[in-house]
């Protein structure tokens, strides 16, 4: 089987030292890099998608296709749902086929964030489904979704242990000064709050926000307990750009064959850069 959770896969890498990354994909030709690079690097791989995507794609279409490549390059990984907020939503999809769910909670209070957590991890449990979620809150943009940057609060280390006691989570979001999107400048995160976390916390931490991260902040976080590692908006300016810088060059272009070669190639830099940051190079 090649579609799998994240659950093993995160315990061995929190285990052996190094971080999974989740690439968030957006249609055929962003998944098809990311599987053909995580081959080729023989590494572990999660394949995200935001609410956003999944509706664009189609959710059983990522599965289909997903499950097709992953099978080509003798490639198991994970269909993780990133940022979902709907148990309804999520239950769908799980049936679809997706072994890997972020429920995103963590603009709800406290005992409402471990109610609905706690919910979706009681149905995901029984489909051999691994369960995500967040506490704490990032600021910056995914999807829809924006926190600015004065919502934005950090992860309560004691409040982290009795929210995994309490939903029985496979694996934490931690808040330790990432942000979505791109920065405007170098990020400060807060690497002893990390420390304390992993500490007190027995179960895979998550860093989200990593695009642009400078390489030897996601190697301290991975030092200090990180396994894994979300990367989407670097991935679509590499894409985007070489895409119009293409049809700069070729005004007259109209064969996607032609046009996306160049896109796909300079997603492919980053690709292997962030496998590369995540030590994880040869550890499927």
């Amino acid at each position: 089987m090649y579609v799998i959770s994240t659950k093993a896969m995160l315990q061995k890498a929190q285990r052996e030292g190094y971080a999974v990354p989740a690439f968030n994909i957006h249609n055929l030709e962003t998944l098809q890099v990311v599987v053909e690079t995580a081959a080729e690097l023989r590494s572990p791989l999660i394949v995200a998608g935001t609410p956003g995507t999944f509706s664009y794609a189609g959710s059983r279409n990522i599965v289909a296709i997903a499950g097709a490549l992953a099978s080509q390059f003798n490639q198991p990984l994970a269909i993780h749902l990133d940022h979902h907020e709907k148990t309804t939503d999520i239950e769908t999809k799980v049936l679809a086929g997706v072994r890997s769910v972020m429920i995103d909670g963590s603009h709800l209070p406290f005992e409402e964030n471990v109610a609905l957590v706690k919910s979706v991890v009681d149905y995901c449990h029984r489909y051999d489904v691994s369960v995500e979620a967040e506490l704490g809150r990032l600021g910056g943009q995914e999807d829809d979704l924006v926190v600015e940057g004065k919502d934005a609060l950090y992860t309560n280390p004691q409040q982290a242990r009795e929210f995994v006691e309490r939903t029985g989570i496979d694996s934490l979001a931690v808040a330790i000064g990432t942000a979505h999107g791109l920065y405007t400048a170098e990020p400060k995160l807060d690497f002893e709050r990390l420390t304390e976390i992993r500490s007190i916390v027995e179960v895979p931490l998550v860093l989200h926000g990593a695009s642009g991260l400078p390489t030897h902040d996601i190697r301290q976080a991975i030092s200090r307990g990180v396994c894994k590692v979300n990367v989407a908006t670097e991935l679509k300016i590499a894409f985007s750009d070489a895409l119009k810088a293409y049809f700069l060059a070729h005004p007259d272009a109209s064969d996607p064959r032609h046009y996306m070669v160049p896109a796909k190639a300079a997603m492919k830099e980053v690709l292997k850069k962030v496998i590369a940051d995540c030590g994880c190079e040869g550890k499927l």
